[in-house]
């Protein structure tokens, strides 16, 4: 399933591209990730943990930078991992382009993302809904740990949160219950008489 996601950074787009030269950096800014092993050539061993209600969902896998293009600010990566506790797979391709949008960066992510097992249960809405909310918090932490790093503070001994369940859960509830709405209320179209 392809999931496309963007958000802004209040910082010029030169600086959140050399934040994105530093990977672990960037997975210390997705709730829920952990790089466990750097294994060199720009690919990684780590873990992805999210819980949804009483379903928890932990992933161990590698993660390789498959293409890095400094001139169209763009970095794509493959990832695949398996559940650690039970029979799912995820496979993803991430391609993270990097425009100058004013004084900000907008950051474009297109995802697209294989499961199975626990996780396909949910379906494309309820895992595109969570993507939204893990993104919005990534962008949340990529922006605080370049203002943490300007000011001359450790980023990388900061973490994010653990992605939780209930907040990641009632957050994807409201976004679909607000699909629901948008189309309920919709205006119908007018038909001639």
């Amino acid at each position: 399933m392809l999931i496309k996601n963007d958000f802004e950074v209040a910082q010029p787009v030169d600086k959140v591209w050399r934040f994105f030269d530093d990977i672990p950096r960037v997975a210390a800014c997705l709730p829920g990730a952990e790089l466990t092993d750097d294994l060199g050539n720009e690919q990684y061993k780590g873990r992805v943990s999210v819980r949804m209600g009483p379903v928890s969902l932990r992933f161990a896998g590698t993660a390789d930078i498959t293409e890095r293009d400094d001139t169209a600010k763009r970095i794509v990566v493959t990832a695949a991992g398996a559940e650690e506790k039970g029979k799912g797979q995820a496979s993803m391709v991430v391609t993270a382009t990097l425009v100058q949008a004013g004084a900000s960066t907008k950051v474009g992510v297109v995802q697209d993302l294989q499961v199975s097992g626990a996780a396909a249960q949910y379906g494309r809405g309820m895992i595109s809904d969570v993507t939204s909310v893990l993104m919005r918090n990534f962008a949340a932490n990529l922006q605080s740990s370049i203002t943490r790093a300007e000011r001359g503070e450790n980023p990388v001994a900061q973490h994010a949160a653990p992605a939780k369940g209930f907040t990641i859960g009632l957050q994807a509830t409201l976004m679909a219950l607000k699909r629901v709405f948008r189309r309920f209320f919709a205006p119908y179209p007018s038909t001639p008489r």
